[in-house]
């Protein structure tokens, strides 16, 4: 618009020079008289210098009274001290140290089945029965004897008591009481073996074997059980955040299958590093309430791994970097009433990010105006304006 103005300016004046200095400057140009053209040159560069001198004192008049200024537009944010937590995210897989395969401990037939698939059972629950192979008729005839057994002790023991008979008579029928004792306990813990019991709460994921089979003892699978009330996650951390990772640290887990998030601790953090990956193993309880989380599932975990109560935070989108590698942003200083001020550049330090944000370590304070929308065009020390300002960094 200026330039536009001050050919209007130069026309207007070349023009009031009127058309009676045409017929000179013709004149002077026919005439072929150097001085003449020289003298004329002269007076035009005379006359242009009065122009410029009149656009520049024009331009200065304009500024003052132009209320549309060309002032770069930016939108503003002011630090604050808040807690910044950072987590880091690893993948894990949920189990429960209540998920069993039961075998058997003695061979023979599977003469019955008391359960089915999903029955609740509770420990110490008979499952199944084993054919004891006549076991249990060897147990009758030593119980009997050991009866007898100690019946001939006792008397033995009341007559030695009153000092009648020999010694010899007692200790052999307390050495033979005690072994008939004996053998009727180690057959009853053999009996005991064809008996299979639940070894704690839980529900019958699977009857694996059929009543009528034989099985081996510790090889045939019978039934699977598993109880889902202490349910947990195993996972490996790489060794790096050995001394961030500790027990009690918070955790968010998250189960894309169930579209749900829930929020624990771990409950254990390992003490040997694996050679092989470099990683310690940590366990994150989880909260099974409508027990829907199954052993198996596969769970990312966010895991706080360093948190700071007062940090500075700002958009990683304000921040530009220099030919040095040096991380800068702009502030506003001296903000008068009209929202104008001086944009300044200001070297910072960063630390960990989180999404959108990261935690600035130094170079700016709380309190702290930092220009967001419009930081790419501005330079140091420009004047700019603000047109819209935020308490915080969202």
């Amino acid at each position: 618009m200026k330039n536009i103005l001050s050919i209007a300016i130069v026309t207007l004046i070349i023009t009031s020079c009127g058309s009676d200095k045409k017929n000179s400057l013709e004149s002077v140009l026919s005439s072929n008289n150097l001085e003449l053209m020289r003298k004329k040159r002269a007076e035009i560069i005379e006359q242009q210098q009065t122009i410029n001198d009149q656009l520049t004192t024009l331009d200065q008049a304009i500024s003052k009274v132009d209320t549309v200024k060309k002032i770069p537009l930016i939108t503003t944010f002011k630090t604050k001290n808040q807690a910044f937590n950072h987590y880091f995210e690893i993948q894990g897989n949920v189990t429960t140290k209540d998920l069993l395969v039961i075998t058997p401990e003695y061979n023979g037939i599977l003469t019955r089945v008391y359960v089915k698939e999903g029955e609740k059972v509770k420990k110490g629950q008979t499952l199944a029965k084993i054919d004891d192979g006549g076991l249990s008729q060897q147990l009758a005839q030593l119980q009997i004897q050991a009866e007898l057994a100690k019946t001939t002790y006792e008397r033995q023991k009341r007559l030695w008591d009153q000092n009648i008979g020999s010694e010899i008579q007692f200790l052999q029928a307390k050495s033979n009481y005690e072994a008939q004792a004996k053998a009727v306990n180690q057959l009853e813990q053999q009996i005991a073996k064809t008996v299979v019991k639940a070894p704690f709460s839980g529900t019958i994921d699977d009857v694996i074997t059929e009543q009528g089979n034989v099985v081996a003892a510790g090889q045939s699978q019978l039934f699977r059980l598993v109880n889902l009330d202490n349910m947990y996650i195993e996972t490996e951390v790489p060794e790096r955040y050995i001394e961030d990772v500790t027990k009690g640290k918070h955790v968010v887990v998250e189960f894309p299958v169930l579209n749900k998030t829930i929020e624990t601790e771990i409950r254990q953090a390992s003490d040997f590093i694996n050679p092989a990956n470099r990683t310690f193993k940590v366990e994150v309880a989880i909260p099974n309430s409508e027990k829907n989380i199954k052993p198996n599932l596969t769970a990312r975990l966010k895991i706080n791994d360093y948190t700071s109560k007062d940090a500075i935070l700002i958009p990683q989108s304000v921040i530009s970097e220099n030919a040095e590698g040096e991380q800068y942003v702009y502030t506003v200083a001296d903000k008068n009433s009209d929202n104008e001020g001086i944009a300044k550049k200001t070297i910072i330090t960063t630390g960990k990010t989180q999404g959108d944000v990261i935690e600035v370590l130094s170079g700016i304070k709380d309190n702290t105006e930092v220009i967001k929308e419009g930081a790419r065009s501005v330079k140091d020390s420009q004047t700019v304006k603000v047109i819209d300002y935020k308490e915080d960094v969202q």
